[in-house]
């Protein structure tokens, strides 16, 4: 796969590349892209969220000999998958939007078990796992919070 081609992918067309916070700037475009779709989850949120997966899955790994390091932090395809779990299936209201944005930034930095032991993994499923645990954990917090507001 050209060094391009995987940049672009695993950068999330470059937002990777914003110098401060770049994992908070891919979840912010992912969360953009996600409301795009549509205030209710359907099939396009899917197949979106299954085609990011893939892409992460065969570029974030080779990222890593692009950049020259292990888990490049512009690397942010892994967000912006994980963010997409964040969302499927609830509805979207500004609080749902905004509380789940944070609370997957907050699992993302503290990386609760299993994600902590996920990101030891080699090459894209170190890279990607972590921040699909972190996407589920912060959609379970939703849940919660949902039923206990």
């Amino acid at each position: 796969m050209k060094k391009a081609l995987i940049k672009i992918s695993a950068t999330f067309f470059y937002t990777g590349q914003i110098p401060f916070a770049p994992g908070t700037w891919g979840s912010l475009a992912a969360t953009l892209l996600y409301l795009a779709l549509g205030v209710r989850t359907s099939l396009w949120h899917v197949v979106v969220f299954v085609s990011l997966a893939l892409v992460g899955f065969l570029t974030a790994g080779r990222a890593e000999s692009v950049f020259g390091v292990k888990d490049p932090k512009p690397v942010v395809i892994d967000e912006v998958a994980g963010v997409f779990l964040v969302f499927m299936g609830l509805p979207l209201t500004l609080p749902t939007l905004v509380l789940g944005f944070v609370l997957y930034r907050i699992f993302d930095i503290i990386k609760p078990p299993p994600a902590r032991q996920a990101e030891r993994l080699p090459g894209s499923a170190g890279i990607m796992f972590d921040d699909l645990f972190c996407g589920c954990y912060a959609h379970l917090a939703l849940l919660l919070l949902g039923r206990w507001l």
